[in-house]
């Protein structure tokens, strides 16, 4: 077989692996969405990898795609798993059954990680399996119907001296050509079948998750309960009202969104209950109902990812309506030896909270509204935990079902066990909103702008440098509290040519903020925000 021959063969087998996979992931998307929505094979493959990925591998995904970091999970499994089934196929065309048997191999380990999930049920390792097995079946038919050889050409003079008819048959050359056409055709077809059949079978899952998720018909029905502390109204000088720049309250659309469940949970508030207990004199379950039985607060906080690097935009500031935990704590009245509250999402996160964040005057929640809504499920609902003063992996647990009473030497959380610090308490932090980066800025009069934050400290002040000049103060906004960021702003009288402008904030407890750069690893980045500015004449 020539070279030309094993590239068309290799080919043909990659092609069939392609199709293949595709067939066995729609029938594995499909079956997950008839038995068990959490159990998708992708969505366990990349929840395993997310799990296992080391640090540096987690930011660079952050820092690379920021909030659309699960897509490009997703998309990134999707290519190396074809790139995988072109390689099965050729080797099921070469060292059959081997190709099959790589299939089987990958859906046993989707099996293994469906069922590793914390919210695993009875049938999550169905999906992974079927995906296996249809994949490695698939593989089987259309290596069958694969092409056959190309037939060698003459081996001399004589043997092409062949008549080129016979009474009653079609020439054998055109005969061979017709037949390896047609080889080909059929090939194709069940190749495009198979496809086809994937394809749609994977819309067929989503249409059916789409269907099946009458947790928001359930969320669109529940109006908020009418608050018993209502957050002071937000003064109209809290907004500079800048082209630009961030907004003081966040909308819930834009409101940043970084955590580790790449489906995310549907939970029906009456299937939802909160468990308080470990070190406490009194454990107890809260259900959805006692939950706004309770009196509930409103709050204004700023919410911060410690993998937000320095200028970064995985920050957010809303309204809260929530019961404050430090009540539910005093119900359950924890020991003395008692430092941490591990709480726990329904997909398995916990964070690290240290006691005291959580019991003193800090409007420390469980959270069930957002800017007058109810919290949409991606930021979760039905409950979730806001605690002012901390980032968010060691307190904004999304659909807290716990919270464990214990010591910090007794147990790690989920980033703790990853190489992050046991407490998270909020930096001191500035950034310039404007003028932007690929802003056109022409010379003349303009403002530099931004919003500086240190949760549960507060922000005194902010000063700006110009390429290196003297730092000057610029004017603040009213802060809203303690707890959220604070807007500021300083007049420019921009030249033509390229600038460097910095801004660093002063706490109300009197630290200036440091431009000293660290790392968001191990708790949090630190470093005065910078931006290169061209200014045209």
């Amino acid at each position: 077989m020539g070279a030309a021959e094993r590239t068309r063969r290799g080919l043909v087998g990659a092609i069939a692996g392609v199709a293949a996979v595709i067939f066995g992931a729609g029938i594995g998307e499909l079956a997950a969405a008839i038995l068990s929505p959490g159990s998708s094979p992708f969505a366990a493959i990349g929840s395993a990898l997310i799990d296992f990925a080391p640090p540096w591998a987690k930011e660079t995904a952050i820092g690379l795609f920021g909030t659309n970091d699960k897509a490009a999970l997703l998309v990134g499994i999707a290519i190396v798993l074809l790139i995988v089934a072109g390689g099965a196929g050729i080797l099921e065309q070469r060292l059959p059954p081997w190709g099959r048997v790589v299939f089987i191999l990958v859906g046993i380990a989707g099996a293994v990680a469906a069922l590793t999930r914390a919210d695993a049920g009875l049938l999550s390792w169905i999906p992974s399996i079927l995906a296996g097995v249809g994949a490695s079946v698939a593989l089987w038919m259309l290596v069958a119907r694969a092409p056959a050889p190309a037939a060698p050409a003459p081996a001399s003079r004589d043997a092409a001296a062949e008549p080129s008819s016979a009474p009653g048959r079609a020439p054998s050359r055109v005969s061979r050509a017709d037949d390896a056409g047609v080889d080909r055709r059929r090939f194709l077809l069940w190749s495009g079948g198979a496809v086809a059949i994937g394809v749609f079978a994977t819309i067929g899952g989503a249409t059916l998750r789409a269907g099946a998720r009458s947790v928001e018909a359930i969320r669109a029905k529940l109006t908020l309960p009418t608050p018993a502390a209502q957050a002071p109204a937000i003064p109209a000088s809290a907004e500079l009202g800048i082209p630009g720049l961030s907004s003081v309250v966040t909308p819930n659309a834009s409101f940043y969104r970084i955590d580790t469940a790449l489906i995310v949970p549907q939970v029906d508030p009456a299937d939802w209950s909160l468990r308080v207990y470990g070190m406490v004199e009194n454990e107890f379950t809260l259900t959805w109902d006692e939950l706004l039985a309770l009196p509930l607060e409103e709050s204004v906080t700023t919410l911060t990812c410690v993998s937000n690097a320095v200028g970064g935009d995985l920050i957010g500031n809303a309204l809260w309506l929530g019961h404050p935990i430090r009540a539910l704590l005093a119900r359950a009245k924890p020991t003395a030896d008692a430092d941490m509250v591990l709480s726990r999402s329904i997909d398995g996160f916990t964070a690290s909270s240290p006691l005291e964040a959580l019991t003193d005057d800090r409007n420390a929640i469980l959270a069930v509204g957002m800017n007058g809504d109810l919290l949409p499920a991606e930021h979760g609902f039905p409950v979730r935990m806001v605690v002012p003063g901390l980032y968010g992996y060691v307190s904004a647990t999304k659909w807290v079902t716990e919270l464990q009473v214990m010591r910090y030497t007794d147990a790690a959380a989920y980033w703790t066990q990853r190489g992050w610090s046991e407490r998270g308490p909020i930096k001191l932090e500035s950034r310039i909103d404007v003028p932007r980066k690929s802003q056109g800025l022409k010379a003349g009069d303009t403002v530099i702008a931004g919003v500086a934050w240190q949760q549960h400290v507060g922000v005194s002040g902010v000063e700006v440098q110009i390429d290196e000049g003297d730092w000057m103060p610029a004017t603040l906004a009213t802060a809203i509290s303690d707890d959220t960021w604070v807007q500021w702003s300083i007049p420019w009288t921009a030249t033509a040519g390229d600038h460097l402008l910095r801004c660093r904030a002063i706490s109300a407890t009197g630290e200036v903020q440091t431009g000293t750069l660290a790392d968001v690893v191990p708790d949090g980045a630190t470093g005065w925000n910078e931006r290169f500015i061209t200014v045209f004449a």
